[in-house]
């Protein structure tokens, strides 16, 4: 059976044809990966009770967008901390309390890997460029609307590791990845362990140990974005992930190749 993937999506204006409306919108990227990979994407909006469909669901993506609100990590706005949606951080934090309550398989994306950091007790730094020590941060922050690209180290041995390079977790060299954002993990969040390192120190992978009874020991993110990228590595491994014990009620096949 074919897994559902919940996939996490923005609350934004949108303009299409005569409308402009509040949209809830996401990427079709995102979409494409897992129906590439095996796997059929839904949409998990950010609104009032959306957890309960999480038990309908066999694996969950933590998507990219704006900034988590300070507040949720204890600290104050710092003035370039934007597109804040305390309603999709709420919506966010609690599909994936429920996810991983549920035994279900997560793969966070960018803005879903500083998800998982702050769900776990961790913070953030608001704006790279103010961080001292930090260097080449052109590959972080390319200009709007486009992604950059840098290479990042993985830790050999890891599951990222394990799933990026051949058998036995040996990754050959820095991978090149592609990428966006301005904001980036701080202090790891309990039971967090950083496993990919971009050239300049930030923090660019994170695997969640055992941490509760019942937990699926596929909870992986990563601070690129791999649904833009060349490599379906990421979503191959969270749809095999989401088969072990999938309540998918669809009986077709998934697609070869």
């Amino acid at each position: 059976m074919r897994p559902v993937i919940g996939l996490t999506s923005y609350a934004e204006p949108a303009r299409w044809a005569a409308w402009h409306c509040p949209t809830a919108l996401l990427p079709l990227a995102y979409a494409e990966q897992v129906v590439a990979a095996g796997g059929i994407p839904v949409l998990l909006p950010p609104v009032t009770g959306i957890t309960a469909a999480v038990g309908r669901l066999d694996g969950i993506v933590l998507t990219g967008g704006g900034d988590i609100e300070p507040a949720a990590y204890g600290a104050g706005a710092h003035p370039l901390t934007n597109r804040v949606s305390q309603q999709r951080d709420r919506a966010e934090l609690e599909v994936l309390a429920a996810g991983l309550a549920g035994g279900l398989p997560v793969l966070g994306i960018c803005r879903g890997m500083q998800v998982l950091n702050v769900a776990r007790g961790g913070t953030l730094h608001q704006h790279l460029p103010d961080v001292p020590g930090l260097n080449g941060l052109a590959g972080h922050i390319p200009p709007p609307g486009t992604y950059g690209s840098h290479s990042v180290r993985i830790a050999p041995g890891s599951s990222l590791a394990k799933i990026l390079g051949p058998a036995g977790g040996a990754v050959p060299g820095d991978q090149t990845v592609p990428t966006s954002h301005h904001q980036a993990i701080d202090r790891l969040g309990d039971g967090l362990t950083a496993t990919a390192w971009a050239a300049d120190g930030v923090i660019e992978a994170v695997e969640l140990g055992m941490v509760s009874p019942g937990q699926h020991p596929f909870v992986i993110a990563v601070q690129w974005h791999p649904e833009v990228g060349d490599d379906p590595s990421l979503f191959r491994a969270l749809i095999a992930a989401a088969q072990t014990g999938s309540n998918s009620r669809d009986p077709s096949p998934a697609p070869a190749g």
